[in-house]
């Protein structure tokens, strides 16, 4: 008997590195939303500048004297990243060491984030030495954003995913609307970063800033809601593509409702100003997850359909086209 069974044993085997670093990436992403939310927190109860130096708090690693709640956001927020930039220095390495195991790509994606990692430390620090200034609170969020978007589109891609080639122009509807919460993300932080809320509502100064914020609701609304309505008349389209798009518009309606009672409450409730956040770039990971697995949906040919391995003597005994062997 010839069994033709080794050949799926060493893809099997070649695979498994494949498997760890996207699970790796992957949990890299959801430290990094927890680390986006940290700093949200850290900003809300005015508590960036609690560490006065840098990168020690208080010229120690854990100011045990002067530990507070302030004190603890910006010291653990500050000991969390860290943690990222070791995680990213890992992942270079291993995207190396299985180089031949991978994608092409992984490699390259693994420096771009080693490289936003370095460079959002650098951003980290200058928010302390310069005070907290606005455009550089503001980068630092931007920054993190495109750090997240990284690691998840990585992680994504080396999942196992076996499209049905329904999706279609979807792919782009999830691209356009990724990008405009991306940019409404930039312009809520330039909100936060300034105050301009307010600023603008005790002395009418920064509107423009905050009504930027308020108009930028409507491309970000109009492209998501497209995406999810589009879905829902896909006929046939893939299942976590359709949870992902339901998912989406989920998420969009709570980040709007958490936009007006923030507003309403004038930012005096610090866990909605946090959730706000944090709601927002998880509706942005939602489409970025989305655009991945619709762009790979795209790619779908029937030679992509797996086949299941057989023995020789196995395809002998078998029927074919409904007669016995």
């Amino acid at each position: 008997m010839v069994d033709i069974t080794s050949h799926q044993q060493a893809n099997d085997k070649s695979s498994r590195p494949r498997e760890w670093i996207s699970r790796f990436v992957l949990g890299m992403a959801g430290e990094t939303l927890f680390l986006m939310a940290l700093g949200s927190a850290t900003r809300v109860m005015n508590a960036g500048l609690a560490c006065p130096d840098w990168p020690l708090c208080y010229g120690v690693l854990v100011p045990q004297k002067q530990m507070n709640l302030q004190v603890f956001l910006e010291w653990f927020h500050r000991l969390t990243a860290s943690s990222m930039g070791l995680f990213a220095i890992t992942l270079f390495g291993l995207c190396l060491w299985y180089r031949r195991e991978l994608p092409k790509w992984t490699p390259w994606i693994a420096s771009l984030a080693l490289f936003l990692v370095i460079f959002q430390g650098i951003l980290g620090a200058l928010t302390v030495t310069e005070l907290l200034r606005f455009d550089i609170v503001t980068a630092h969020l931007g920054t993190a954003l495109l750090f997240f978007i990284t690691l998840l589109s990585a992680g994504v891609a080396l999942q196992p995913y076996q499209g049905n080639g329904t999706a279609g122009r979807l792919s782009w509807v999830a691209a356009i609307a990724a990008i405009c919460v991306y940019a409404q993300s930039i312009l809520g932080a330039l909100v936060g970063s300034q105050w301009a809320l307010h600023q603008c509502l005790s002395d009418s100064t920064l509107c423009g800033v905050m009504n930027s914020h308020i108009a930028g609701v409507v491309p970000a609304t109009l492209a998501t809601l497209t995406l999810t309505g589009w879905a829902l008349r896909t006929p046939a389209l893939h299942p976590s593509l359709r949870r992902l798009a339901n998912f989406a518009g989920s998420l969009l309606v709570l980040q709007i409702a958490l936009g007006v009672a923030t507003f309403k409450l004038r930012l005096q409730v610090e866990t909605l100003t946090i959730a706000h956040q944090a709601i927002g770039a998880m509706l942005l990971g939602v489409l970025v997850t989305f655009t991945v697995l619709a762009f790979r949906d795209m790619g779908v040919s029937e030679t992509d359909v797996p086949i299941k391995s057989i023995s020789l003597d196995e395809a002998i005994a078998s029927p074919v086209d409904g007669q016995p062997a």
